[in-house]
């Protein structure tokens, strides 16, 4: 199914390539042949459509994981970097970095704000939820809460800054159109990093799942699980929030997608939601640029009309 949402992404565009030329392309690119497309062709094909789709596939994928951390290490099914306030914290960093310094383009104190913000975003989440209670509405009211106040803050810093406001605007849409093999390789040693943690963690988050007391009797740290996992799904998010924008809802609606598909807990929902994530995601990127072609709808945007009805959907049976 991965390989059919890239095939397919790659074929979509306003320049007709072709589907048996970009396949032909391919295999002479993979065996030295001669290629059957014109320069133009070539540098449309794997200048634009290629690191865009493969930026999706990691985009999608780190949210998707992250998603599926935080509600293992929550215990809560309403959990999601976007919810939570994770997207929000790195939102509101790299916004600061953005209107002090609009040069500063996709450098290391982008990613390392979004990273601190990500961070910051959950940590007060929790906190705030903490205080407030244990059951799953008080945490996603929190989450809320925090979200809402980041993201004033973020206007707040826009306004500052009136000649940087279309950039940050366009950003916080959400939005895969701008981007090359060098978001590509930004994205993938983070996702790699945190792919790994999050997989080896998995089992361990099913422990925590039968309470803290009986996961330390197993001789698991439930404090030093929930850091580490909080660490690597916030750098996980903070890569994808630093290249592609605020895009909300993956985290939310493909670890319940593949919960309802494969059943089982995080050991299955962590890993199998990398894979669903980034096709999930190419799929919507596909819908962004087809619907209203030529013009492009920003993917967040995309994602929102799918997610906020489920994550209503999944709110009403919480309660029910």
């Amino acid at each position: 199914m991965l390989l059919g949402s890239v095939l397919l992404s790659v074929l979509l565009g306003a320049a007709e390539l072709g589907g048996q030329r970009v396949l032909a392309e391919i295999v002479a690119q993979l065996t030295g042949g001669v290629s059957p497309l014109s320069e133009r062709e070539a540098a449309i094909l794997w200048e634009l459509r290629v690191p865009r789709t493969v930026l999706g596939v990691l985009v999608g994928a780190a949210l998707a994981v992250s998603g599926a951390a935080f509600q293992g290490v929550f215990r809560n099914p309403l959990a999601d970097p976007y919810l939570l306030g994770s997207a929000a914290g790195a939102g509101l960093a790299v916004t600061l970095v953005i209107t002090a310094a609009p040069d500063t383009g996709l450098s290391i104190p982008v990613q390392a704000a979004a990273f601190a913000g990500a961070l910051g975003g959950v940590g007060l989440t929790w906190l705030v939820g903490r205080s407030a209670g244990r059951d799953t509405a008080t945490l996603v009211l929190a989450g809320v809460a925090v979200g809402a106040f980041l993201t004033a803050g973020q206007t707040f810093l826009q306004q500052l800054r009136v000649d940087s406001l279309q950039q940050v605007y366009l950003w916080i849409l959400g939005r895969l159109s701008t981007t090359g093999w060098h978001e590509v390789l930004i994205v993938l040693p983070q996702l790699a990093i945190s792919a790994v943690v999050l997989c080896l963690c998995a089992r361990l988050l099913d422990v925590l799942g039968t309470g803290d007391e009986e996961a330390a009797s197993l001789g698991v740290h439930p404090g030093r699980v929930r850091a580490l996992v909080l660490i690597a799904a916030s750098l996980a998010t903070a890569a994808a929030v630093s290249v592609a924008g605020l895009i909300g809802f993956v985290g939310l609606v493909v670890p319940h997608l593949v919960r309802l598909a494969l059943g089982g807990g995080s050991r299955i929902v962590v890993p199998m939601s990398l894979l669903v994530g980034g096709v999930f995601l190419v799929f919507a990127d596909m819908l962004a640029r087809t619907l209203l072609a030529p013009a492009e709808i920003p993917i967040g945007v995309i994602t929102a009309f799918t997610g906020a009805p489920f994550f209503a959907v999944l709110l009403h049976r919480r309660r029910a």
